[in-house]
């Protein structure tokens, strides 16, 4: 029996140190398959690596090939901005809902947006207004000098395509600049917050209408014509601002129709204004004197009654504007307020304006008055117009108040504004019996900034 359980003992003790032996050679194994899965591990992130590197390096390769590029134009197409270091797309939209006592030109000034637009006898229900988009660019250099450009198409809802500015400028910064093409010159005649009686659309043209009197605002040769272009010098002298606006245009797009005191105006060369202003500010007030004149002798003319060629083109402005921006310091309770005058001595008529108008707390309220003298005026050649009031020779006069009413924020957008707007005007003649005539209107105002 003792035999017996021996030689099971040592069969089992036999069997036991096989199954280990076997077991240990299996562990062995794995155990070398996994090192040579953490060496091909190694090897795959070394190889990783290593590409990495090769594309950081390609990248800085082709940003200088970039670079050189723009140095030295070659063949193949790369999308590069043109040198500007800073470029600002932006626009504006401004939509009217107007009613107006009559369709007709209540002054000189427009009252619509539409330049299309021409006066009538009845009342004029309507909506207006434009879509804006802007694009400007700027290059400041490292010696003080910059260059810039700006582009501002106009879409009307009328259907038709308008360019409000377009111009191209350089100078040193806070020092002179120079700026050519289309576009405004100082304002002489500032109308603060107004949304209905400012005039809208090309300040230099369809200015002066006949029978319907004259604000003169010193606009003459300001600019914005779409009939000729501007060059435009200034100067920064401490407090004191310089400027020389030059505008070249066909002459006669001044005048409506092309008429003139009841005669049919040719154009005979193209027309020079020259506009000087001399402006001076410190802190909240600011002072401007300016002049305006046509150096262009024959520019347009018409043949009078007697069947002699006349040159009404001379014509000469004078201008004063001071202004008062408590705004600028104080946004909620301070008070805009401007005062402007100006005169007119052209051939067979001197015309005066002045005007007055204050802004707080998003309220205006502004009083223009005009005075015209016409000494000569051709009635035989003149059909009656309903719509017009100062149809000959005389002395007349213009009294118009309009105000306005900023709503801010609508729906709490910052970007969004209304505008309400409203103005009355009386006509005078001198004539001891005429009652004069009055015209009045309302303006709702969309204003969109994006």
């Amino acid at each position: 029996m003792n035999k017996l359980l021996l030689s099971v003992l040592i069969t089992g003790a036999a069997l036991t140190g096989n199954s280990y032996a076997a077991l240990s050679s299996e562990l062995e194994g794995r155990l070398l398959l996994l090192e040579q899965r953490v060496k091909q591990a190694e090897a795959r992130a070394d190889k990783a690596e290593e590409k990495i590197q090769q594309r950081s390096h390609d990248d800085r390769t082709v940003n200088t090939a970039v670079a050189d590029q723009q140095k030295t134009p070659t063949d193949t197409q790369v999308l590069t901005l043109a040198g500007f270091n800073n470029l600002k797309l932006y626009g504006d939209v401004e939509l009217n809902m107007d009613g107006a006592s009559r369709s007709g030109q209540l002054t000189s000034l427009k009252t619509s947006d539409d330049k299309h637009w021409k006066p009538g006898s009845h009342e004029r229900w309507d909506i207006n207004g434009r879509i804006l988009i802007g694009l400007d660019g700027y290059t400041r250099h490292d010696n003080g000098f910059f260059s810039g450009f700006t582009v501002q198409p106009l879409a009307n809802i009328n259907g038709n395509m308008n360019v409000d500015d377009a111009a191209f400028f350089f100078g040193e910064e806070k020092n002179w600049q120079a700026k050519v093409g289309r576009f405004e010159a100082y304002d002489m005649f500032p109308l603060n917050q107004d949304t209905f009686v400012e005039y809208s659309g090309n300040t230099a043209n369809d200015l002066y209408s006949d029978g319907y009197g004259y604000i003169y605002m010193m606009k003459e040769g300001r600019g914005r014509s779409n009939s000729g272009g501007s060059f435009n010098l200034s100067k920064n002298i401490g407090n004191w601002y310089l400027e020389l606006n030059t505008l070249l245009e066909e002459g006669t797009a001044l005048f409506v129709d092309k008429r003139y005191h009841g005669n049919d105006l040719v154009s005979n060369k193209n027309a020079v204004y020259l506009r000087p202003v001399v402006a001076w500010k410190k802190e909240a007030f600011s002072a401007a004197v300016a002049m305006e004149s046509n150096v262009v002798k024959n520019a347009w003319r018409y043949e009078n009654a007697q069947g002699e060629m006349s040159d009404p083109s001379r014509r000469h402005g004078y201008g004063l504007t001071l202004s008062w921006n408590g705004q600028a310091t104080d946004p909620q309770d301070g008070v805009i307020a401007s005062f402007s005058t100006a005169y007119l001595d052209a051939q067979d008529e001197q015309d005066f304006s002045i005007g007055a108008n204050t802004l707080w707390r998003r309220f205006e309220i502004g009083y223009i008055y005009a005075h015209n003298n016409i000494e000569k005026f051709n009635s035989s050649s003149v059909i009656q117009d309903e719509g017009g009031v100062f149809d000959g020779a005389g002395k007349y006069s213009i009294h118009t108040v309009h105000t306005s009413y900023l709503f801010p924020d609508i729906m709490n957008m910052k970007n969004f504004n209304l505008y309400l707007g409203a103005y009355a005007s009386l006509l005078n003649t001198a004539d001891a019996g005429s009652d004069g005539d009055t015209r009045y209107g309302m303006r709702a105002r969309f204003k969109y900034f994006f």
